[in-house]
């Protein structure tokens, strides 16, 4: 059957999902962290064992520790391969541990009619399993190529745009032509980011970085330039995707800010915007 928009509300079984120190370190690299200076920077999330130094955990994790069973399995019958990632949000409620155990369900928050595709909103809800805190909540956008024209309601069209003055930061971030190789790891395994030939069939002439991998290089350069290194001031992240990235570009992080939150995007290394509309909310 066709996407059912009747399947709005729709919940996932609880799931969870554990983690650890290495899964952690794996993270922190997979995004480019201590690329730059891996002696003298970013040792609390790249190492275990540095003197003095306490390993702490980078806030983007949450977007690889999903949990919450196949929610998407309600929603109807679609083509995988019209599936886009078109929006990714977190926000914590407290730092992300070292290691640790979560329990989380995924929810279908809205499925919108746009009339070339159906936009899928799925929301989910993580705590500790062990004490039930708050852990983090992540809000998850799918665009799904010629799943339109149902009917629905459009959903909201909120345009979110760089104000015009010259941006508050700039970070750039090299990223290694092995970048993808090194961020499926974490367990995005999706042959269009390793595979030559298949990327081929997806209309690009080489795997294309993971869209999460851009995100999570956003975030690092959020964290330091706005939050001084420490993830317990991240609160929430925010932005679309808008255009593929290939291993080896470089990523430019441009920011605004206004109090504690700030507006940001993501340029890749020809100037394009690779993630738009980007907000953090920091403290």
């Amino acid at each position: 059957m066709p996407i059912n928009p009747a399947a709005v509300g729709a919940r996932g079984e609880t799931g969870t999902r554990s983690w650890n120190s290495k899964d952690a370190l794996l993270y922190a690299l997979g995004v480019g962290a201590g690329m730059l200076d891996p002696v003298n920077a970013e040792l609390e999330f790249t190492t275990e064992n540095s003197k003095d130094v306490k390993q702490r955990v980078l806030p983007t994790m949450p977007v690889v520790l999903g949990a919450g069973g196949n929610v998407l399995a309600q929603i109807g019958s679609f083509n995988w391969a019209m599936l886009l990632h078109a929006e990714q949000g977190i926000e914590l409620h407290r730092e992300i541990p070292v290691e640790g155990t979560l329990a989380a369900y995924a929810e279908i928050a809205g499925i919108y009619d746009k009339g070339k595709g159906a936009l899928v909103v799925m929301e989910s809800k993580a705590t500790l399993a062990d004490s039930g805190e708050p852990l983090f909540t992540s809000r998850t956008s799918l665009f799904i190529r010629g799943e339109g024209g149902f009917g629905g309601d459009r959903g909201p069209s909120e345009k979110r745009e760089a104000p015009e003055r010259a941006p508050d930061h700039s970070v750039t971030y090299p990223t290694r032509p092995d970048q993808a190789l090194l961020y499926r790891l974490n367990g995005d395994r999706n042959p269009l980011h390793s595979d030559p030939a298949f990327a081929k069939m997806a209309g690009f002439d080489r795997p294309i970085l993971h869209g999460l991998c851009t995100y999570g290089f956003t975030g690092r350069a959020l964290l330091h330039t706005l939050c001084g290194s420490d993830p317990a001031r991240f609160r929430a992240m925010d932005a679309r995707f808008s255009s593929p990235v290939f291993p080896g570009e470089a990523l430019t992080v441009e920011m605004w800010v206004d109090g504690n939150e700030a507006f940001f995007q993501t340029k890749g290394g020809d100037g394009r915007i690779v993630l738009s509309g980007g907000r953090l909310a920091f403290a």
